[in-house]
C-alpha cells in the first residue's frame, strides 16, 4: 500500500533577492499535479548556477514554475496523472523540473521523467538531469559536435563541465577545457580531457592553437562569455561553432566580425528552463537510448562534490559561488 500523502511539505523558499542567507526553510502546500504529471517525493535535489542567479534576483521562474528553486530531483513516484500512464506509483526517477526542485515533494511532467540507472543512489541521480539535459541540447544538437571532432569546455569542472568532458570522451571526441586550479584541471584529465587549462597561469587560446597543431577546435561549451567570445573565436578551426549558454563573465561584448565570415564561424546559445515539454521529452528519449546505458555500465558517473542536507541549501548557495567545488551539488531530503 502506498503511504498516505500529506497536504503540506517542508520546502526552501527565496525570501527576497539577496545572499545565500535569504534561503529560508518554510512549510508549503503540495504542488498541484495535471493528468501529465507525477508527483514525486523528493530523495535529493540538484543545485545549479541558475538556482544562485534566481536566489539573486536575475533569473525568474518562467510562467507557471514554482517559486520554489530547484531544476532536478530524484525520488519516488506517489502519484500519476490520468495521461501519465508510462509511470507507476513506487518507481524510482530523476526528473527535470522548472522549479520546486528544494522540497519534499514535486510535480514533473512524466515525459521529462527518466528511470534511476541501475547502481546509482538517489544523491547521484539527481545529479543527472539538468547537465545532462543541457550538455546534449547545446554539445551535439545545437552544436553539431561530430564523431572526431575536438570540443573546448570553458569550466571544465563545473556540474556542467564534468559531464561534457564525459559524455564527449564516451563518445570518441577530443575534449579540452579551461578550469581555475592546477587540482581542478587534473580532476578534468581524470575524467577524459586530453589537455586541461589553468586559464589563471595559461593562455587558453595559444595552448589550444598548440595542442590542435594550428587548427582550432570545432566546438566550443562557453558559460563565460562577456571578454571571452573574441578570444573564442581564434580558438575555433574553420566552420566551428560557439555555443554560449551562460555570462559568468558579462553579457556585452566587441567582434571583428571579418572572421566570422571569412571563417563560417558559429555564434549560438540556448537556455533550457524556457523550452517547451516537447523539447524536454524528445531530449529524455534521446539520452534514455544513448547515454544511460553508459552510466549504468559505469562508464560515465555523476560527479558529487559535496551532499547538503536540504535546510542548509544556504550552505551548497555559499559553495557553489565560492567555485571551490569540482562536479555537483547536491540537497538531501530526509523523510518528515
Amino acid at each position: 500500500m502506498s503511504p498516505a500523502i500529506p497536504e503540506n511539505m517542508r520546502a526552501i523558499e527565496i525570501a527576497q533577492p539577496g545572499a545565500p542567507d535569504v534561503l529560508r526553510p518554510v512549510t508549503r502546500p503540495l504542488p498541484k499535479t495535471g493528468p501529465e504529471d507525477v508527483l514525486i517525493q523528493v530523495s535529493a535535489a540538484g543545485v545549479n548556477r541558475p538556482d544562485v542567479m534566481q536566489r539573486l534576483g536575475m533569473y525568474p521562474p518562467p510562467p507557471g514554475a514554482p517559486d520554489i528553486p530547484g531544476l532536478e530531483v530524484a525520488g519516488t513516484v506517489v502519484k500519476v496523472g490520468s495521461e501519465a500512464s508510462r509511470w507507476e506509483t513506487g518507481d524510482r526517477v530523476c526528473a527535470l523540473v522548472a522549479g520546486g526542485g528544494y522540497a519534499e515533494y514535486a510535480a514533473a511532467p512524466w515525459q521529462q521523467c527518466l528511470p534511476v540507472p541501475d547502481g546509482l543512489s538517489m544523491a547521484e541521480a539527481a545529479a543527472l538531469p539538468e547537465t545532462f539535459f543541457t550538455v546534449w541540447a547545446n554539445v551535439f544538437e545545437r552544436g553539431h559536435l561530430a564523431p572526431g571532432e575536438t570540443l573546448l569546455v570553458q569550466g571544465g569542472s563545473s556540474g556542467i563541465g564534468v559531464t561534457a568532458i564525459q559524455l564527449a570522451h564516451a563518445f570518441g571526441n577530443r575534449v579540452f577545457v579551461t578550469a581555475g586550479s592546477d587540482a581542478k584541471c587534473r580532476e578534468c584529465e581524470r575524467l577524459g580531457a586530453e589537455r586541461a587549462i589553468n586559464y589563471k597561469t595559461e593562455d587558453f587560446v595559444s595552448v589550444v592553437k598548440e595542442v590542435t597543431s594550428g587548427r582550432g577546435v570545432d566546438v566550443i561549451l562557453d558559460m563565460v562569455a562577456g571578454d571571452y567570445v573574441p578570444r573564442e573565436l581564434q580558438c575555433l578551426a574553420d566552420d566551428g561553432r560557439l555555443v554560449i549558454i551562460a555570462f559568468l563573465g558579462g553579457t556585452k561584448t566587441q567582434l571583428n566580425m571579418t572572421d566570422i565570415l571569412r571563417r563560417r564561424l558559429t555564434i549560438t546559445g540556448s537556455t533550457l528552463r524556457p523550452r517547451p515539454v516537447s523539447f524536454k521529452a524528445e531530449l529524455a528519449r534521446t539520452l534514455e537510448d544513448k547515454v544511460w546505458p553508459l552510466i549504468a555500465s559505469g562508464k560515465i558517473r555523476p560527479v558529487i562534490h559535496s551532499r547538503f542536507a536540504m535546510e542548509d541549501a544556504r550552505g551548497a548557495h555559499a559553495l557553489m559561488e565560492s567555485s571551490n567545488h569540482i562536479g555537483k551539488l547536491i540537497l538531501e531530503i530526509s523523510p518528515g
